[in-house]
This record gives C-alpha cells, structure tokens and sequence, in this order.
C-alpha cells in the first residue's frame, strides 16, 4: 500500500504537516465506506506512531495530534490499541533498545487517550509491567489461568441418578399422573423446574426421562408438545436432537430393534418442528450410500431372474438350478437390518407430516422408500384421507355406500381435497412418490381412477371460463403423468385383478386413443425398466406367455383362453406383444388365438389394438420377402389376425385406420392387406379374382342375394361388425380420406413407390390397393345411409380436378350416390302423385334420372378435351359411367338357384328326426323369411330394369354424335369408357361386355357394332401387356363375356338373323351420319359373319402367340389368364387349339425351372385346354371354307379407316360390291359379271380383293383368253373405276356422295397409326416408299426403292423379302389352280402399290399351295394376310392423301386416274428391277443347289414343321402340325413336276424362316436366298407365265 503520510509532513510538522494530517484523518472517518475508512485510519495511525518510534517525531508531537484525532471516530481508542499491539510485537523482537524505548514513551503519553483495561486485553503482560499497568506478569498469568478453568472447565456437581434417586421418583411420579384433569403442562414444568433445584437434577437426564415417559404415553400429545417445548427454552437448541439421537444409537447394533414408539415421539417432534430433520438424520443408519448399493444391487439381482428365466436350460440342469435358487432364497428371508430412515418415514407418514416425509424420500433413490410395504401403505392410507371429502362427493358410484374415512387429528396433517385443483397441489405429488406400489391397496387404486373418470366428464362438458379452460388442462396433463407413472404400473404388480381393469377403462374410454395409445407405449416399453419388481413381473409374464402358447391348440382354446384372460389382466402389453410374435412366425395359431381371446377385459381389447398397430409399424421388419416379389409373412399373418379379432371382439378401430390412412399419406401401401382383410371380415365383402361365373352372376343382383350366392365363405352375421366399422369411419372422417387415398396410391405405386420394387411386387402392390378400393368403396356404398353419402362424396369434377382421382375411380365412389339419389327422388315423386300405371311410373323414374343426372352431364365436361364430345355425348359418358350390371339385366337363374337352395334345406330340416321341434321352426322360419326377401329382390330389381331399360330407349338417340367419324367414335367409346371400366372390377368387365350389347340391341345410331367387336379383338397384345395380374383376369372376363355374344350369333343363323340381321350395327357401308342403312344389301350376311369371327379366333390366336413367344413375365403370365378366363368360349377351332396347346406347352418346358409360377400357370391351362379339345371343330364347320374364301378373312384384317372392323364388310362383301354403287348403268354392267361372281363367291372373292387392293370390282372378268385381253379388261376397269369412285371398298366407304372424305382420311391416318404398332417395322417401310415413290419421278422412285432396300440390314431385307415371297405363292396357287382345275378364274388386275416382281409370283405359289391344303394354316394367312393389307393400305392411303375435301368429282377422278397410271408404272419397274436381281443372283450361284433330293426336302419339311418354334424365331405361326399331312396331299394331288413340288416346299418353309423372325441368323438368310435361286431356275413355265402377265401389266 502506500504510505498514507509523506515524509514532507513529518519534516514540516509544526508548520503544516500536523493540520494536514487532522485533515486526512477526518476525511478518512467521513468515509461511508466503513470498511476502507477503518482499514485507512489504522493505517495512518499506525504510519503516524512508527515514525515515532524510529524518532522521526516526537512522542508529545505525537500524543498531542492524536489527541486532536481521537474525536472524529467512537471506536478510535480501539483502532490505536491495536497499533500499539502491532508495535509492541514488532518492537520486542527488534534488538535497538532505543525504539522499543520510543514505543513506551509514546504508549505512556497516550494512556489518557486509551483505557488501561483495554490495553490489558490487548499488550503483552511485560509490556504492562514495563508501563506500572501491572505489578508482576508472572502473577498476572496465572490469575488469568485460573479464571479460565473455572470459566470452561469446571463442572457443576448435578445428581446423575447415581447419586440420589428421590428426586427422579418424583419427577417420574410427577410426569405418570392423570393427566385428564386440569393438568396443564406449564403447572408440571414448575414442579419439575423445583425438582431439578431441590434434588440438584441433571437437566439432560430430566429431559430424557420426560421423552421415555413420553414414548410410553402417546396418546397425551397434547401434553407432552407443550412440555417439552417450554423446557427447551432452558437448554441449548441441540440438546434434544443429541439426546433422540443417543437413544437411537443405542438400538444400532445387529440384533437390535428400534421401538415404533420412539419413531413415533421423533415424528411428533420433527412436525412441531422441535428438532430439524438435518440435525437428526445423521444420526440414524443406514447410511445413504448403502441404502443407493442396495437398490443397485436390487436391479442387478432382478436382471439375474430375468437372464435365468430368458436362458434355456436342460433339464439335467434345472433340479441342480432349483436347488441353489432355494439355497439362495432361504438367506435372503434372514432378516434385514433395522432402517431407522425408513422407521422414522413410516411413523412420518402416520401422523401425516408429508412435508418432512417428502424430504426423507427425496434423499433416496426413486420409489425406493415406497419399495417397502409398510411405507407404501401408510402413504396410500395418508392419501385415502386426504381424498376422501372430494371422493365422497364426486366419485363414489350410484348406489354404492363406501365407509367413509375419518380425518388426522392433529391439525398440521395435509388439507384434505375439496375440489380437483387441490387434489392436484397435495393428491398427485404423493401419488407420484408411491409409483407402482399402489398395487398394495387395491380400494384406493379405484378411488383414483373413479376420480379421474368423474374429472373427465367435467372436463369434457365445455362451457367454462378461458380461466378455468387452462387449469383443466393442466389438470388433464397431471392425470395422464398419474396414469403413466402410477395406474398402469400398480396395474402391472396386481395379481390379476380384473375389476381393476375394467374400472380403469372406464376412465380409459373417455380419453382419445392417441393419448390412450401413447400411455400404453409408454407402459410397454419405458415403465417395465423403471424398477426391479416390475422387471420381474416382465420376465415373469414372458415365460408364462410361452409355457401358455406352446400347449394352445384348437382343441384346447378354453383352457387356455381363461389363462390368456388372467395373465392379460395385469400385463396385456407383454402378454400380446409375445402372441404378436408368435402369430407372425407361425399362422396356423390365427384360429385358436382369436377364439382364446374371448376372455379379456375391454382395456386388454384396446391395449391388443394398440399391439397389433405398433407390430405392423416396427420399422425394424421388412414387409417384403428376401426375393422381392411378395409381401413378407408376417405382414400377411398380422392382416388375416387383424380381420378376425376386429370382428369377433368389439375393439375400437380408429387407431388402425388412422394408422392405414396415414401410410397411404407417406405412399406405403403395404399395410392396405390390413384395410381389405378387415373389410372381409367385418363386413362379409370379399375381394377375390377366383369368382366363379355363379357368383359373379349372383353380384349383379340385390343386396340379399349378393350375401347369399355372391362370396365364398358364407359370411353371416356381420351387421354388428358392419356397423362398427362404418361408426368408426365416420366418427373419425376417415371413409373419404381412405377412398381418395387409394385412388391416389394407385399410381402412386407405380411412379413413387415402384421405382426399386421388382416388377411382379409393383404389380401385387396395385392389384392390392385396387382391390381395396373396390371392396371398401362397395362396403360404403351398401352401409352407407344417402345422406351419409352424399354429404361425404363431392361432386365428379371436384373428386377428379381437384383430388386428381382418376377417373374411373371416382365415378365407382359416385356411383352409388347417383343410384342413392335417384331412388330417393323417385321415391318422392311417387308419393307426390298416386298414379299406379306403369307408364306413370316409368315417366317419373325418367324425371328423377335427369333431375339428378343433368348436374352431372354438366360435370363431366370439365374431365376431357373439348373434341372429345364431338364424337359421344355427356350424356352417353356418364350414363356409361353410372350404370351398373344391377340396372342393366336381372340374374334370374341366380334368384332360382338360392331359391331352390333354400327349398332343400327346408327339406333336409323337415327329414331331420334329430333337430328339436323349436329349433326345426326357427330353421324354417329363417329359410322361408329369406325366400321371400329373395323373391322380392327379384320382383324389385326386374320393375327397376325395365324402367331404366326405358330410360335408355328414350336417351340412345342422342348418344353418339359422330361429327367425326364412326370410327372415331368407337375409339373413343373404348379408349374412355370400355377400356378403363373392364379392368376396374370383375363386374364391370362382365358390364362392359353387356353394355356394348345393350348400345346394339337398342339400334345406337352411329354405333358400328362390327367395329366394336373388332376393335376389341382385333390387337388385344398391347391391352394384356399393360396389365397387372388381376387387370388380366378381368379384362379375360370381359374378353369371355364379349366372346360368349359373338357365339351366340356365330351358333345359329337364326338368332343372328332375329338378334343382328337389321340392326345398324351390322352395316358394312359407313355412310355419312345423316343416313343408316335401310338397304338390305348394306348388311353383313350370316356367312360373312362367320368369317369375320373366324378371323378373330385367329387374330385372338396371334396375339396369343406373340405374348407367349415374347419370354417376358408380364406377357405369359396375363395372357396365360386371360386364355384361361376365355376358354369357354375360344379355342372353337382345332388348328388354333393345336398351335397355342404346342406353345403353352412349350412353355411349360421352358419355365419349369426358371418361373415356377408361370409353369404352374401354363400347366392348369394346358390341362384345361386338353379337356376342351373334344368340342373344337375343324376350320370348314366353323365356317364355310373354301381356299380363297378363307382368305377373305385375312384380308380383311386391317384396310380401312382404323385398321380394324369395318373393312371386314368391304373385303368380304366384294361379291355385292357392284351392287352397292350409287348409279344404275354401272349395276346394269356388273350384273353379268355378278353371275360368275357369284359362282366364284367362296372361292376367289379374296384374290381380286388381296391382290388388287380393292378395285377389282370389274377385274372379275373370266380370264381364259390371252394377256392382252387381259390387259383390255384392265383398262375397262380403270375406267369404270374413274367413272365410280364408290365401286372400290374405299369409295363406297366414303359414302354415296363422297362427302365423307375428310372424316374417312382422318380414319386412315389413325387405322395405320395403329397398324403400326401392331405389325413389325413393315408398314413404316413401305409408306416411306410410298412418299418418296410420289416425289420421284418412275426411274429415280426405283432406285430409290432398290436403294432402300439394300441400304437396310440383312434381318430388315428377310422381313421385306417376306410379303413378297407370299405374293408370289399366292400367284403361283392361282396359276396351278387354273391349270388343275380348269376353273375360270379371275387373275389378279393391275397392282398399284409398288409391290415388286418377286411378290406376286410368290403370293401365287402361295396360293396354290393353300389350294392344296385343307387345313388352314394361320401363320400363313397372317403373313399374306398382313402383307396384303400393308398393301392394301398404301395405296388405300394413295388415294386419300391425294383427295383433299374441297376437290370436285370430276377432279377427284382425274386425280385417281393419274394415281393408278402411276402405281402400274412403278409397278411395271419395280417388277423389271426384280427380275434382273434374279437373273445376277442366277448366274452368281452353281448348279449344285439347283436339285433338292426329296428326302432332303422331307427332312426339312420335319425340322421346321413339327419341330415347334426355331429358336431363332421370335413370333413363329400358330399352326404348324397340320403342315405335314398337308404336305403329303399336296405331293399327291399336284399334277406338276417334282421342281414344282420343291418350289412350294421351299417356299413355304422360306416363309416360315422369314414370317416375323428378328433374330435370324445370316445363315438361315443364305438358306433362304439359295432356295430362292433354286425358285427361279425351277419354275419355268411358271416364269414364263408370270412374265406374259407383267408384260401386259
């Protein structure tokens, strides 16, 4: 520090250094800061009086200013003694005598300044005696000695009871008396106060004897309090606690024990807060720290019992096991040492001193204290009285007395409850410390939860302040931490209490199931690890769950169940958690746990909901099995469970709706499987592609006999369980959600979900949330009150804009609403007017269709383009769309069928001499009940189909607007309605079909029927591709359906004639949509008919082909389905049936180790089909066959506008073509040429169509004279053909007045579109032909072609190859059969598509070889047929694209002439261009190859005939075991050469090479062209021929 005085002011002392330092002593006393002023001035004073001392001032100058000084502070004296103390040690030790003689005279001049007593204190005994204070030091110390001992050290002679022990008889004598008079404790405290004087008592051991006499009198609390209070006024504080303290001492050793009675007087006193707890809990054992080691210990122990009872052990091993558990046990039950802790926490809680009790049990370990039962129940019994006003007046039940519980007597006890806020401040916090030992006292668990219920029902009926809203709440939070922390672990340790259970569901059913669901996770999975018992009771209840599960079987379900019921009312969460596992390893147990179950109590219902909800969550399970095509196991067995308890057991299912709900919401659709088995079981409706024709028959009527003959499983009493479920999906708005959801998912599925999955999974995954969506969408339609419905539904445009439902989803969610709807208006109506006549009746079921239906024709607009409605109506759209098979045909047969059930059951139940009289009549009450309600069904239903029947007769007219065309139309008709509705559901593919029909048979203007049917059967490859495994079993449906009408028809000419012959849409001249038929001749005949359907057995045949050949999954494994649904009805043809059944077999080969599924798929329909085989029947009884004939069917395939359908009239029809033109003169001309026609009709009608693309209406001439007639008639024929346009099929199908033209071109375009994708590269090719051959000049245009055709790939070339080749065969056929046969027929007229030399001579040879055959053989007449149709097409596609709308006749004739000169041209030089390219290739190869041994050619013959598929071959012909005989006739019959012979072998077996074949190795290709070159040197009178013709071409 520094020096308070400079060494100036000592210099300067008189003249300024003394004022100065007065100064600085009274600033330093004026200080506030007591602290730093005193520091200051001592240090100053000190400075002051050690410059004295080393004599750098005098000690009067000195003692004079200190005089001056001594006023400013009181305590100055003081400060100056204590320097003078510090000097006096300072100076003693220095060795100059002279400053310690310095420091004396100042102290001597300063003695009038400072007391000498306080000096004495303060100096050194020599220094007093140096200053005359003192006369001796020597003497002075040991005065002082003296004094000290008598002070601390000397002690009173009390009387110990040793001594005298008259004095304790009276204070004993005075403490014992009555104390019941008027005895106050102040009167006793004298007498003892004289006792301790007269007898000299010590007053500790007073005291003690007043606590013993105490202890002994309990009950004088009131006396005793007092007493002891007012002694201690006479001792110190501690005195009392050091003596409770002895006496405890005194009981620790081993064997004692502490008497209750001095817990008891310790509690009294610590609540009169007589002693502090702090002060006295030291002195009681055990210590703190063994108590934490034993509670380890605890829990270590409880993990043991749980290792040992988890462990499998043998059973050699577990006697040695039981025995040492013994051993250990009988230790244990030695008894514990005393806990003085816990003695004094009991008597705490007895007298109700919470406050201290709290603190006791907050020093150990939780619900350690409450561990010991004594404890647990003197608190639970402190709780009982502190409820017990608030219970009294809220909580106890009905009817119910109760013993009321008196209150403490003393008045520090807790205030008893009166309302729920204060049994929130005291109640809940002692609660809180018993924890799961509540279970000690049963009653008072009950208390609790009656409150709790009864809190719940204040809470929940509003009307309160904001105020009192926030207390409830916190109020409600406190009551579910009660929950948690202490009902349902007391619950946990009760011995199977079942009333406890019940009891607390009562309070439980009140809470919403998140919070019920959230406490019993927490029960399951955080309290059981909370404390050692209740981690016992777990393993406990584990091992007793397995020994329970091992032995349960059906046999034994009620044994067994009642054991389930006692272990479950304790720990459900445990219990199940372990059935769960189980369930899901082994499925087999479903059955016998479901029953076993029936003795829970409804807490153990809703904890098992909770269960199955967290199993199917646990994220730590796949839901897919290691392969990745199908739904785990567990997942399946989890659903099924789901569905049978939910409906035997009245469980809540909000939870597992919302849990469904949710899933959807994050895109999962697995747990969908739990929605659809749910839906099964609880409301009896089943989803199942398996539905026999039967039962599908039966689903299209009412409700009732859907129940009875729609489903499998006879699902009876489901009104309850229906019911159920149908409140929880509307109490908790989860019946729209779920629909949309799976809507939505659908496509989720694929897009989101599948992006990882294997195909076949996305594909279930589909099928899955489909399927859902249909069976829960039924289920709401038929539980579903209207008004329920539509409240919930919104209209079709909100439902598909705004919650993107696709839509044919959302109009089956509309559907039943529309159908609601409707009955309930028409209801009214009724009611309004009592009219009874049908008509009546009729008229107002139509007023309430359009009141109901226009809002919706208004809707549905918004779904689709505007262009859409130029071709259907709204109106069409959403009738299509709202109907149902229930309002379009009754199933009468299914009526009859359940009737006639019911009537031998009446039966057997009337032969029945067992059954009892009582139980027979209620038997046959019931049948007959149900018979009439059948009967009335059926009566009902039929009413209603005729009205709607009516409805549509009245609509149908306004349906199809066509302004397009009618092709168009059909597109569309499929494309929105048909197609997306036939795979919705199994109903609605059998709707389709019936639909379609109906539109027929109600003479639909602008419905081609025909077209339809093509359209449908026609490329069916893309549609079954496209489709998920239960699409296709569906779309099969349709497809049967579609088929059994066209059989029908196809059966007999007489339904055809009553059910097609003068309907619209069987015209085969699509005329503009002002005029419909009426001409007779406009109309397809019967045998045509036959033809056509031929045509799509071998269409249906082709695709079938192509899917199996493909080797993709999808491919085989629908088209397998789909076959499989059509079999009834398809194969009819033995050569079709025997190309698939060689397929399908070899797939079965193929697949039997690769895809077990697709080899079981194709074995059943392999099966099937050879079952069918009986009832095929050869191709000429199907329909009437002759060579060319037949190949009308092919030609007609695919030329006209949209490819399909309506050509089939053009082609087969070319006999009446002539008839169809518009003028007389050219009938008059055709008429005589008709007559050969007519002759030839099934013969030749196909050659002038195939060959001639159509206008070979005035080729018919016969043709015996030479070429150059030949080539006159051809002339004649262009020209009559410029003359009239409609003589062509094409023309004709513009219509009498051509006005069509535009529509027809739009159809063309769209018909090759189509054709496109349906066929391989070809058409693509030859249209670019096309377009460059119209640019080009003739020369340059066969360059080009030759150009294009060798710039391509040597495959490319096989495939153009290809319809040239069948070309030729077809020519060489006719030139052989006008050799053998000497028919006169017709050769083919001018080709005007581009078609090249070499493919008419081959499509001749192919003809010829057909003539031979007798069976046809499709993959030929596919090929050709194709071909020709390509060819058809261009030049089809010629006319047209050069035909714009705004042309005159007259231009449009020109123009057609200037096509046909050009296409002979090209003609002509792509047929020259040919030719050479053989003569080169001719000369190019040795001779060697040009004789073919027939052995070689029989060999062959084998290996591509019988043999099957070539493996190189992707799409390979149907038929092929026909070929061989067809061989051997054909070596018989034909009357050429041996060359020619090999010709048409080889030809044909070139064409089974090339017929659709992508993988051909170069090989095969040079096979073929050798072959080719041996065509060329063999057949010379053919060439020659062939020649003249083209010449004259």
């Amino acid at each position: 520090m520094a020096a308070l005085l400079p060494a100036e002011w000592i210099k300067n002392w008189e003249k300024g250094g003394k004022s100065e330092f007065v100064q600085l002593c009274r600033a330093l006393s004026e200080n506030k800061n007591h602290d730093v002023g005193f520091r200051d001035i001592q240090q100053a004073l000190y400075e002051l009086a050690y410059h004295v001392v080393r004599g750098n001032l005098k000690h009067d100058q000195a003692s004079n200013v200190l005089g001056d000084v001594i006023e400013f502070r009181e305590d100055m004296p003081s400060i100056l003694a204590d320097v003078f103390c510090i000097l006096d040690i300072e100076t003693s030790c220095l060795e100059e005598k002279n400053k310690r003689d310095h420091f004396t005279q100042l102290v001597l001049a300063c003695l009038y300044l400072v007391s000498d007593t306080v000096l004495k204190e303060r100096l050194d005994p020599e220094t007093l005696e140096s200053l005359g204070l003192i006369k001796q030091s020597q003497q002075f110390n040991q005065k002082s000695v003296k004094i000290k001992t008598k002070l601390f050290y000397k002690q009173q002679k009390f009387n110990l009871l040793r001594e005298e022990n008259e004095g304790y008889a009276k204070l004993i004598a005075e403490l014992g008396q009555d104390l019941s008079g008027n005895i106050t404790s102040d009167l006793i405290l004298e007498n003892i106060k004289s006792l301790i004087g007269c007898f000299n008592l010590d007053p500790n051991r007073v005291l003690d004897i007043i606590l013993e006499v105490y202890e002994c009198r309990p009950e004088y609390d009131d006396f005793f309090v007092p007493l002891i209070e007012s002694y201690m006024y006479m001792c110190e504080p501690q005195t009392l606690c050091h003596i409770l303290g002895f006496k405890f001492k005194f009981y620790q050793d081993p064997s004692g024990e502490t008497p209750s009675s001095l817990y008891r007087v310790a509690a009294v006193l610590l609540q009169h807060n007589l002693i502090d707890l702090e002060d006295l809990y030291v002195h009681l054992l055990p210590g703190d720290n063994a108590i934490i080691e034993e509670h380890k210990r605890e829990i270590v122990e409880a993990k043991q019992i749980v290792r040992k009872l988890t462990m499998v052990v043998l059973s050699s091993e577990k006697t040695e096991e039981k025995e040492k558990e013994k051993e250990k046990e009988e230790e244990k039950t030695e008894k514990p040492p005393d806990n003085q802790k816990l003695g004094l926490l009991e008597a705490l809680l007895k007298i109700g001193d919470w406050h201290h009790a709290q603190s006791i049990m907050d020093q150990m370990p939780p619900f350690y204290s409450t561990s010991h039962k004594p404890i647990a129940i003197a608190l639970c019994q402190l709780v009982h009285v502190t409820i017990e006003p608030l219970y009294r007046r809220v909580g106890v039940p009905k009817g119910a007395k109760g013993s009321p519980i008196s209150s403490l007597p003393n008045k520090r006890a807790p205030k008893q409850a009166e309302s729920f806020e204060e049994l929130r401040k005291e109640v809940f916090n002692m609660l809180c410390y018993l924890g799961p030992h509540l279970s000690h006292d049963p009653i008072l668990f009950a208390k609790v939860v009656r409150l709790g219920k009864a809190f719940m029902k204040e809470f929940q009926s509003d009307g309160s302040k904001q105020e009192d809203k926030e207390k409830m709440e916190t109020l409600f939070s406190c009551l579910l931490s009660i929950t948690d922390q202490v009902l349902l672990p007391s619950l946990s340790l009760m011995d199977c209490n079942a009333c406890m259970s019940e009891e607390l569901w009562g309070m439980f059913k009140t809470f919403p199931y998140q919070y019920r669901y959230r406490l019993y996770g927490q029960w399951k999975n955080e309290t059981y690890n909370s404390h050692p018992l209740l981690v016992k009771v777990k393993a406990q209840t584990i091992d007793r769950a397995k020994y329970i599960m091992k032995r349960l079987t059906k046999e034994n379900v009620k044994p067994s169940g009642r054991q389930i019921g006692k272990l479950s009312h304790s720990n459900p969460t445990i219990l199940f958690d372990y059935i769960l596992s189980q369930i899901q390893k082994y499925d087999n147990l479903i059955t016998p746990v479901v029953d076993s179950l029936k003795y829970l109590t409804s807490l153990n219902y809703d904890v098992l909901a909770y269960c199955i909800i967290e199993a199917l969550a646990n994220p730590e399970k796949e839901r897919m099995k290691h392969d990745d095509t199908t739904i785990s196991s567990w997942l399946q067995s989890l659903a099924s469970f789901c569905g049978a308890v939910f409906r035997k057991y009245p469980i809540e299912l909000a939870g597992l709706l919302q849990y469904v709900a949710n899933q959807l919401k994050a895109g999962k659709s697995f747990d969908l499987l739990i929605l659809k088995e749910v839906v099964q079981k609880m409301a009896g409706i089943e989803i199942t592609e398996e539905m026999t024709m039967e039962q599908l028959e039966a689903m299209t009527g009412g409700e009732q006999l859907k129940a009875e003959g729609g489903y499998f499983g006879q699902i009876r009493n489901t009104k309850k369980s229906s019911q159920r479920l149908k409140d929880a999906l509307l109490d908790h708005d989860l019946a729209l959600p779920l629909c949309l959801l799976m809507a939505q998912q659908r496509n989720g599925v694929v897009f989101q979900e599948g992006g990882e999955k294997h195909l076949k999974l996305v594909g279930k995954l589909y099928d899955q949330c489909h399927d859902t969506l249909v069976q829960f969408g039924g289920f709401l339609a038929s539980n579903l009150s209207t008004e329920d419905y539509i409240k919930r539904v919104p209209s079709i445009d909100v439902l598909c804009n705004e919650f993107h439902t696709p839509h044919d989803a959302a109009f089956f969610l509309s559907r039943p609403m529309y159908a609601h709807h409707i009955s309930s208006k028409y209801d009214e109506l009724k009611k309004a007017e009592k009219g009874n006549k049908q008509q009546h009746k009729v008229h107002k079921y139509i007023t309430s269709c359009e009141l109901v239906m226009a809002p919706v024709h208004e809707a549905v607009i918004s779904l689709h383009l505007p262009k859409v409605w130029d071709d259907i109506s709204p109106q069409f759209y959403a009738t299509f769309w709202s109907l149902t098979m229930y309002d379009l045909a009754v199933p009468h047969s299914s009526y009859d069928r359940e009737v006639n059930k019911l009537k031998v059951q009446m039966k057997a139940i009337d032969d029945n001499q067992e059954m009892p009289p009582n139980k027979k009549k209620k038997e046959k009450e019931r049948c007959t009940a149900l018979q009439d309600k059948l009967l009335e069904e059926e009566k009902k239903q039929l009413e209603h189909v005729q009205r709607v029947l009516q409805r549509l007769k009245l609509e149908k007219d306004n349906w199809l607007l066509a302004k397009s065309t009618k092709n168009e139309t059909i597109t569309k008709f499929l494309q929105l309605c048909i197609f997306p509705r036939c795979i919705f559901s199994a109903i609605d593919a059998v709707y389709c079909a019936h639909f379609v029909e109906l539109v027929h048979q109600q003479k639909t203007p602008n419905f081609s029927t025909l077209l339809c049917y093509d359209r449908v059967f026609s490329d069916i490859i893309y549609t079954v591709a496209s489709c998920t495994e239960n699409e296709a079993s569906r779309y099969g449906r349709f497809l049967c359906c579609m088929l059994e009408t066209v059989t029908r028809w196809h059966s007999d000419r007489v339904i055809y004639e009553k059910e097609c012959g003068n309907y619209p849409g069987f015209l085969t001249i699509l005329r503009a949509t002002g005029f419909d038929g009426g001409n007779k001749a406009d109309q397809l005949d019967y045998e045509n008919f036959r033809h056509v359907v031929h045509k799509w057995h071998y269409k249906l045949t082709k695709a079938s082909v192509h899917c199996l050949e493909t080797g993709e999954y999808t491919h085989i494994r629908n088209i397998l389905i789909v076959l499989t649904k059509i079999l009834p009805w398809y194969p009819k043809v033995l050569n079709l049936g025997q190309a698939l059944e060689r397929r399908v077999h070899k797939i079965c080969q193929e697949e039997k180790e690769k895809r077990p599924d697709l080899y079981a798929l194709a074995m059943g329909y392999s099966g099937q089909l050879k079952s069918r085989k009986p009832f095929m029947i050869p191709e000429n009884e199907f329909h009437h066959k002759d060579p060319p004939a037949r190949n009308a069917v092919p030609a007609t395939v695919q030329n006209g506008p949209g490819g399909a359908g309506m050509p089939t009239s053009l082609t087969i029809n070319t006999v009446r073509l002539e008839e169809g033109t518009t003028e007389e003169t050219d009938k008059l001309k055709e008429k005589s040429q008709g007559v050969v026609k007519v002759i030839n009709k099934t013969v030749n009608a196909t050659p002038k169509v195939t060959t001639s693309n159509g206008n070979s209406a005035s080729n018919s001439k016969i043709i015996k004279e030479k070429d150059d007639k030949e080539k006159s008639g051809k002339e004649k024929d262009k020209e009559k053909k410029d003359k009239t346009p409609a003589a062509t099929p094409e023309m004709k199908a513009l219509g009498k007045d051509g006005k069509d033209k535009p529509k027809e071109e739009r159809a063309n375009k769209e018909e090759k579109a189509r054709e496109i994708k349906e066929k391989t590269p070809k058409s693509d090719k030859e249209k670019e032909k096309v377009k460059k051959e119209e640019k080009a000049s003739k020369e340059e245009k066969s360059k080009t072609v030759v150009t294009i055709i060798e710039s391509k790939s040597t495959a490319e070339k096989e495939r153009e190859k290809e319809p040239s080749r069948e070309r030729d065969l077809a020519k060489e056929m006719k030139s052989k059969e006008n050799a053998k046969g000497g028919e006169k027929v017709p050769v083919a007229g001018s080709l005007k598509s581009p078609v090249p030399r070499s493919e008419t001579s081959e499509s001749e040879r192919e003809q010829k070889r057909r003539k031979v055959d007798t069976h046809s053989s499709p993959s030929h007449s596919s090929t050709v047929k194709d071909n020709l149709n390509e060819l058809k097409e261009s030049s089809a596609k010629h006319y047209i694209n050069h035909t714009t709308p705004t042309l005159s006749k007259s231009k449009e004739r020109e123009v057609e002439k200037k096509d046909l000169d050009k296409s002979r041209e090209r003609s002509r030089e792509r047929e020259k261009k040919d030719e050479k390219d053989r003569k080169d290739r001719k000369r190019d190869h040795s001779n060697s190859d040009r004789e073919v041994p027939q052995d070689s050619t029989k060999r062959r013959k084998e290996e591509n005939g019988t043999t099957g598929s070539s493996k190189h071959s992707k799409s390979e012909s149907p038929s092929d075991s026909p070929r061989l005989n067809e061989k051997e006739k054909e070596k018989n019959k034909s009357k050429s050469s041996g060359k020619e012979k090999g010709d048409s072998i080889k030809a044909e077996k070139m064409e089974k090479s090339s017929s659709g074949s992508k993988k051909e190795s170069r090989h095969d290709k040079e096979k073929a062209e050798k072959k080719e070159k041996r065509d060329s040197t063999g057949g010379k009178e053919e060439k020659k021929h062939h020649k003249s013709s083209d010449k004259h071409r």
